[in-house]
């Protein structure tokens, strides 16, 4: 699981309900910013839509894990990049765990 800071990128897919964001290409989510945790799966966003526009999101549920989009239907998630770094981070570190440093000899 990544653990969500201030100023990390995300993902960002608005509800059906949020008219006023521009989302006219849905195969692409939207750029946001987290600019307020409130926990390791909520968090306040700045978005940008695909015209350039930004707006403040409250609350955002951040997926993570079996965690899936809620009601509201906007949510945030990590970038498959993201996801990818922090499985090589738990793998390195398990190794540690187990004694191997996977350092050259």
């Amino acid at each position: 699981m990544i653990v969500p800071t201030i100023g990390r990128k995300v993902w960002f897919t608005p509800a059906n309900t949020d008219t006023e964001i521009a989302w006219g290409d849905k195969k692409q989510k939207l750029d946001a910013t987290i600019i307020y945790v409130w926990s390791d799966v909520m968090v306040n966003l700045f978005v940008v839509d695909q015209e350039g526009k930004t707006w403040l999101k409250s609350s955002v549920p951040l997926l993570s894990g079996d965690i899936s989009p809620n009601a509201f239907g906007y949510y945030a998630e990590w970038m498959p990049y993201q996801l990818g770094q922090a499985a090589k981070t738990e793998a390195v570190q398990a190794g540690v765990g187990q004694g191997v440093t996977g350092a050259p000899r």
